[in-house]
């Protein structure tokens, strides 16, 4: 398998695991009190690995919209790896080799190590969708083949951007961007194909899905809004219901002057609409039905599996009216994705308790898209988001609220969504020079303790019992307290409150010797602290 190599490499491959855990303090719950979701202002990467001990191989959807790395500079979300904290982190990690990178080098640098703590957070089950232009696609082939497998690699989905086509000028205008998706382990074909089917599909039970010829005779239909003039035969209308015409057809007054055929998922057969005519039955075709359709849509070059209207996906232009709606007119973000894109790519594989990841929040549509799915379906979906610039409050969290409670006036407001979630900022790591950190509060240290040893999510016991839980027929037991050492000997060992099949047991201290130990399948292991203060 083919693989990249750029500047750096070597020091940020396994950078993930050398990354400190920190806690995540609750700032405060908005809505819902009950809510399980989150958005976490802070370096991605720290807050990637401060979700390990909760939500290791519990993510069933992780959408990123990443910088693209364009060199722009000019706008809210920096896109040329160029902001103080990625270039202070690059000076640490990378060393002096950083100051000959390339923009190109730096942004690889800067994904990799997000990517594998990505794919660590993902369910067996679980899959990746990553958003990205012509600028650095490439390059994220590459990477995601070697963290997640090509072997899982799912495909590439194409989206316009804009509604609006590229046109010949001084300048290329951009207007197809991708999004490459990846599962942790590729086992199913729940991505064929672009929306389920259903019993409305059913050809037999619902002659309208079908495709039908309708031939209408001269001036049996108004064309209102068109000018007199020719139309040729093609395919109109909208993305969603294309009209294909047959023939061509000549306009006068605004009537049909010689018969025209469609072909449509018509409601009527032939038959009907003869009889609809006989009767005097007036027939229009607006303007949008014949001339509106984006012919660039069936552009020969752009694959199949084109994301659009056909699907419900809207435009990033769209996306900016809604942000801008939401935000009282002030315009707040640049190039915000739609929700409906997001919605889109949840729907190929959560189910309606499922948990989306976002590590590239921006103004937060994400969260906008679990919410929308949520009120639509009754759902319990959980939404992660999280943001490293200073936004995160003033836009990223603002939009939710403003989601949750409804926004806009008059005719233009859209009605809350309901729900909640929970606000955090990272807060002190799990070790200060190499010992345990005492100030982050005995339920963090036995949240970490639990987790180096299971790689499973902790589930919360009496702080009055030194036992953490049982894993693989093991009782794990975190004899610790603040004020004073500990000792694991003969006469303290009744803090084993059951029988189990083995014991790990931390103290600060051990008295009880090593073979009795292990004849009665009790594994020591040393709290590391500094006990100079005691």
């Amino acid at each position: 398998m083919p693989t990249l190599n750029w500047i750096g490499k070597d020091k940020v491959t396994n950078h993930h695991r050398e990354v400190p855990f920190r806690t995540l303090e609750r700032k405060y719950t908005f809505g819902d009190n009950t809510t399980e979701n989150k958005i976490i202002h802070g370096d991605n990467l720290e807050a990637l690995k401060a979700l390990l001990p909760e939500y290791e191989g519990r993510i069933k959807c992780i959408y990123i919209d990443p910088p693209y790395n364009t060199g722009n500079e000019g706008w809210v979300y920096n896109d040329n790896v160029n902001d103080p904290k990625i270039q202070k982190w690059l000076g640490q990690v990378v060393g002096k080799e950083a100051d000959d990178l390339t923009r190109h080098d730096k942004w690889l640098c800067m994904m990799y190590p997000r990517l594998a703590l990505l794919k660590e957070l993902l369910s067996d089950d679980g899959a990746i969708f990553i958003s990205i232009d012509d600028n650095e696609q490439a390059n994220l082939k590459l990477i995601c083949d070697e963290i997640f497998g090509a072997g899982n690699f799912v495909g590439v989905w194409y989206w316009y951007r804009s509604a609006t086509p590229p046109n010949l000028s001084y300048k290329i205008k951009k207007n197809l961007e991708y999004i490459l998706a990846y599962e942790k382990n590729k086992s199913s074909i729940k991505y064929k194909g672009v929306q389920k089917t259903s019993k409305s599909d059913d050809p037999i039970t619902k002659p309208q899905n079908t495709f039908k010829i309708l031939t209408f005779p001269p001036n049996t239909i108004n064309f209102k809004g068109i000018d007199d003039r020719i139309i040729n035969a093609g395919v109109y209308g909208t993305v969603k219901y294309p009209n294909k015409l047959l023939n061509d057809i000549e306009i006068k007054d605004g009537k049909n002057a010689n018969a025209v055929s469609f072909e449509n998922r018509f409601i009527w057969i032939q038959e009907t609409l003869n009889e609809q005519i006989a009767n005097g039955t007036i027939i229009n075709c607006s303007k949008q039905l014949v001339l509106s359709y984006k012919k660039s849509n069936y552009d020969p070059e752009v694959p199949p599996n084109l994301i659009d209207e056909s699907v419900g996906v809207t435009t990033t232009e769209e996306a900016g009216k809604m942000v801008d709606s939401i935000f009282d007119k002030n315009k707040v973000f640049d190039f915000p994705k739609p929700p409906s894109l997001v919605e889109y790519l949840i729907n190929f594989l959560c189910d309606k308790s499922s948990i989306i990841l976002d590590s590239f929040a921006g103004s937060g549509t994400t969260a906008h898209a679990v919410l929308n799915l949520n009120k639509q379906d009754g759902g319990n979906r959980k939404f992660i988001l999280v943001e490293m610039e200073d936004y995160a409050e003033t836009i990223t969290a603002e939009r939710v609220r403003r989601v949750i409670n409804g926004y806009g006036e008059g005719k233009n407001a859209v009605k809350g969504t309901g729900g909640g979630f929970a606000y955090y900022e990272l807060g002190e790591p799990v070790f200060a020079d190499d010992n345990l950190n005492e100030n982050i509060g005995v339920q963090k240290l036995r949240e970490y303790i639990w987790y180096s040893e299971t790689r499973t999510p902790y589930t919360s016991q009496a702080l009055n019992s030194y036992l953490l839980g049982c894993h693989d027929s093991t009782d794990y037991y975190f004899y610790y307290e603040p004020d004073r050492i500990t000792t694991l000997s003969h006469d303290t060992l009744n803090i084993v409150e059951r029988t189990a099949e083995a014991y790990v047991i931390y103290a600060d201290r051990c008295t009880i010797d090593k073979e009795w130990l292990n004849n009665h399948h009790i594994v020591f292991k040393k709290i590391p602290r500094d006990i100079r203060r005691f």
